[in-house]
């Protein structure tokens, strides 16, 4: 047994390296063409990313045969798995039958549009091709709205690509000016930016925010919408992966109302998408029939295999009952975890189907997460690789990062071996992983 975690870790990488002799050469023939031989940071690992070559159900093959049960779920946009029959049937039907790129307005973005503003019990719906785009106008359609131009987000906050905030804004963000910081879960914050602050034009947040799966309070959301209606500002929630957690988002679980709402990942049926929408009032200014309005465009944003797809994915598959039972899955599935963690350095935060495994050095629980900087003060980055590389030994495709998002074609079996699995690994590390003391 490895003295130390960093034995651990070379012995792991030693046969994650060995296990996989065909990702290498193939990698290293991608950076001919790619730079690092990627053109998704996330999926990127040292030494080098497993190369896959396939997906069936809620399994993942790579190109050395190696079969993973997924647990990333492609960060909540694989909520149906790889190959759906309902689903494959509908973007076969709508390429045999409808056509593609079709460059015209269509019957399939009004029917999708329908449904969405139905479930989602919002007035007014735009399609984009991602989230990020989805943000990123939905802030423009604040802005106009109200004439201002400062935006409020939160550390650690993820609204797309070019629009995140790790602690300070990113870098690569699209507008680097008139952001207004605060720190998550903090309404005192909040109140203190809005005194200090008369020109916000709204403020965009997560109800989970996806860096860490850490859940907002009901306080927190509560203090904003307090906040920004007596501000005349608008507010964002941002539900391009909590959707998925009821049948109409995560903020009607909550009991919170906003003024717009983001959309995206799963509701493409597996194809990309985004959507952006609420108060009618406000999405007005989108309107092409008004003069000087928003100019919105997007070759894709109506695509007919996205339209088609997502319409049967939410009208059939995703229905009020299979809701309830993935995340009552989830839900189980996290307790089940949070035992086997017990006297670790381990724990795991989340709700519904979304979760996200933790390793700390000072075994710091969920109720004590309540941002990203409470986490990352004590993140044990050696832990969590060692979880990574162990887990994907067990055949569990899981991120190094510790995210979670469970797929509509997992089995309760494939819950139970990655609980079990869990439970092994720390049962081997347990003298690397151990709190002091831990009975």
């Amino acid at each position: 047994m490895p003295a130390t975690v960093a034995e651990a870790i070379e012995a792991a990488t030693a046969r994650y390296v060995d296990k996989n002799p065909r990702s290498k050469p193939l990698f290293e023939k991608a950076k001919a063409s790619l730079p690092g031989g990627n053109t998704r940071t996330l999926l990127y690992a040292a030494p080098f990313p497993i190369i896959i070559r396939k997906g069936e159900g809620h399994k993942l093959i790579d190109e050395d045969g190696n079969v993973y049960q997924d647990f990333v779920g492609e960060m909540s946009a694989g909520l149906f798995g790889h190959s759906h029959p309902r689903l494959q049937e509908a973007i076969i039907s709508a390429v045999k039958n409808v056509g593609l790129s079709l460059g015209a307005t269509n019957p399939y973005e009004q029917r999708y549009a329908e449904l969405i503003c139905s479930r989602f019990d919002i007035d007014r719906i735009r399609f984009t091709n991602s989230g990020t785009e989805a943000n990123l106008h939905c802030l423009a359609a604040a802005r106009r709205y109200t004439g201002r131009h400062k935006i409020m987000v939160f550390r650690g906050g993820y609204h797309g690509s070019v629009l995140s905030f790790p602690s300070d804004a990113s870098p690569n963000n699209v507008d680097l000016g008139d952001w207004v910081i605060v720190q998550y879960n903090d309404p005192d914050g909040v109140k203190k930016a809005f005194s200090e602050n008369k020109d916000i034009a709204a403020v965009i947040v997560e109800a989970i925010q996806g860096h860490g799966v850490i859940p907002a309070t009901v306080e927190f959301l509560k203090t904003i919408r307090d906040e920004t209606t007596k501000a005349g500002a608008i507010f964002i929630i941002d539900e391009v992966v909590t959707s998925r957690l009821s049948p109409g988002g995560l903020r009607k679980l909550l009991g919170i109302e906003p003024d717009l709402i983001t959309l995206g990942k799963y509701l493409g049926g597996g194809m990309p998408f985004g959507a952006f929408g609420g108060r009618a009032d406000i999405m007005s200014v989108y309107d092409p029939s008004v003069p000087g309005s928003l100019t919105h465009n997007g070759t894709f944003q109506n695509n007919t295999v996205m339209l088609n797809a997502g319409y049967v994915g939410m009208s059939e598959v995703y229905t009020a009952d299979a809701v309830e039972l993935l995340n009552n899955r989830g839900e189980h599935m996290r307790r089940k975890l949070a035992e086997v963690f017990k006297g670790t350095k381990f724990c795991v935060t989340g709700r519904g189907s979304l979760m996200c495994v933790h390793a700390t050095n000072t075994g710091m629980q969920p109720s004590q997460m309540t941002c990203w900087d409470d986490i990352a003060a004590v993140d044990a980055l050696d832990l969590r690789k060692l979880f990574w590389l162990d887990l994907l030994d067990a055949g569990f495709w899981v991120q190094p990062r510790g995210s979670i998002a469970l797929n509509l074609q997992t089995p309760e079996e494939a819950i139970r071996e990655f609980i079990d699995a869990t439970a092994r690994f720390c049962d081997k590390y347990r003298a690397l992983v151990a709190l002091p003391n831990a009975s």
